[in-house]
């Protein structure tokens, strides 16, 4: 039976559950029509009068319910069916406004309105829109198991946002829109989603969050699609994701992130299509340690890095690094265990990739490493050149490794100058004059071969004939092309020092 009041403004017909929840708002006090810690608001259809509340009574306390001096009103209600639409599109809201464990029949309108602060935690929705809200603390759909799209698009909280442990979407469905919409919302403190299960995507593009983004054991369900859409996402300090299980592109393009992505101990699943996207984002630290494989392409071009840690394992089948810059990578590795990744390059041969690397372990001192993935980018730009060309590239690597490897080249000289002397030990070349010629000793003659800023003045005072004079012609040629390696090596050696 209804209560006539004419203190509820155009309302004159309270339930008692209403006129209960009428009474205590000016006093702040909270009406909790909860029967028992097992009380499921999913099954607040079923839920009678004697704790069911109009959304319109809500709506009218909200904008011009009754106060009392010297209290302050807040609405503060657990455990309600709330029939109807809360529509307070474009209102003030002078005081908070907490609704935790209800069931709401229609999705509330907030669009534009100006509140104190929202909880609706552990509570049952169709949906809620609140785009353009202005909050001056908190927002809350912790715990909440909302079927439709939550609407936050261009929202500015002077709070945080929090949603963690809730459900969003409905599991086998494809969602028309994200499930979650906070694109170009600003957040001043952080956005707080640990535990978040969202059956569809997640859009956070264009975000501005003064603190941190928690998605820490987060699970993004949108196969085929995008599961986090955060192109130009900027946020004050880090973006937690340890843990998280997404099916779906995660897409960080552009972001801003001036400590950690910390993506440790996740699995990212996105087959035939990107998984990871941070294309041109500014990072200082990208975690993947201990991560799944990554089930998908990852794309990394542009992006400037301090520190990169990801095992090798981790990396997919399709890279793309073009223009990656870091400065760190870890774990330090041999380059052998690092090199492979550079071979996935969707675009094929480029050389920045290898640049990188080699900085990358010049930054710590690796040296051997730095040369050895010189000489790998020589061989891999070798397989884009012409049949000659790669033919004396296998001639340079064999001989000398292109130049770093400097004391292979010194070994070949110690084979020739062994090959020389034997047969020019066996075989004297005639002296050109022979009473002016020195002694002929087969070592030197071939050391003035060989090394061509040496002169001992054996090899300008015998001339060998037939096959020995090839085999001098041989050994100058070689001694020249050997000698200069050597050089070069030992120069790069002492710049880089």
């Amino acid at each position: 039976m209804g209560i006539t009041d004419g203190t509820a403004g155009g309302i004159t017909d309270l339930t008692p559950a209403e006129r209960r929840v009428w009474d205590a708002f000016p006093l702040g006090e909270g009406v909790d029509f909860r029967e028992g810690d097992d009380d499921d608001p999913a099954r607040g259809a079923d839920w009678g009068p004697e704790r069911t509340v109009r959304a319109e009574v809500l709506r009218e306390l909200l904008l011009a319910g009754p106060v009392r001096e010297g209290r302050t009103p807040g609405l503060k209600v657990a455990g309600a069916r709330i029939t109807g639409r809360l529509d307070l599109k474009y209102g003030t809201v002078a005081c908070a406004v907490r609704l935790r464990g209800c069931h709401f029949e229609q999705a509330p309108d907030l669009y534009g309105a100006r509140i104190v602060a929202l909880a609706l935690s552990d509570s049952v929705l169709p949906g809620l829109t609140a785009g353009a809200l202005r909050a001056e603390g908190v927002v809350r759909i912790t715990c909440c198991r909302v079927t439709g799209p939550v609407r936050l698009q261009g929202a500015r909280l002077s709070g945080a946002f929090f949603a963690n442990g809730a459900l969003l979407g409905t599991p086998g469905e494809e969602p028309a829109e994200p499930v979650l919409q906070l694109n170009h919302a600003e957040v001043a403190t952080d956005v707080w989603a640990a535990g978040l299960v969202a059956h569809g995507e997640v859009r956070l593009n264009g975000a501005v969050v003064g603190g941190q983004v928690n998605l820490n054991d987060a699970v993004l369900d949108a196969p085929g699609g995008t599961a986090l859409h955060a192109e130009v996402l900027a946020v004050g300090t880090d973006l937690h994701a340890m843990r998280l299980r997404a099916r779906g592109r995660v897409n960080l393009g552009g972001a801003r992130i001036p400590r950690q992505l910390n993506l440790a101990h996740a699995r990212l699943s996105n087959p035939g299509g990107q998984a990871l996207r941070v294309s041109s984002g500014v990072i200082g630290e990208l975690w993947l340690r201990e991560a799944a494989p990554v089930e998908g392409s990852v794309n990394l071009r542009r992006a400037q890095l301090d520190l990169l840690h990801v095992p090798p394992e981790v990396w997919p089948g399709r890279v793309q690094l073009d223009g990656l810059s870091y400065r760190v990578l870890a774990p330090h590795l041999p380059a052998a265990q690092r090199l492979p990744l550079l071979e996935r390059e969707q675009e094929g041969y480029l050389p920045h990739p290898y640049e990188q690397l080699t900085t990358a372990y010049r930054t710590v001192g690796d040296e051997a490493a730095a040369r050895t993935v010189q000489l790998a980018k020589l061989r891999r730009h070798r397989r884009t050149l012409p049949a000659y060309a790669r033919l004396w590239g296998h001639l340079q690597d064999a001989a000398v490794g292109y130049g770093f490897r400097p004391m292979r080249a010194a070994l070949w000289l110690l084979l020739l100058l062994c090959t020389g002397s034997l047969a020019f030990a066996l075989h004297h070349p005639p002296a050109l004059k022979p009473s002016e010629a020195p002694t002929f000793n087969p070592l030197f003659y071939t050391l003035d071969l060989l090394l061509p800023i040496i002169d001992f003045g054996q090899e300008p005072a015998y001339a060998p004939r037939g096959g020995y004079q090839w085999l001098s012609y041989l050994l100058i040629a070689l001694g020249w092309v050997l000698a200069t390696t050597i050089a070069a090596g030992i120069t790069r050696s002492l710049n880089r020092q």
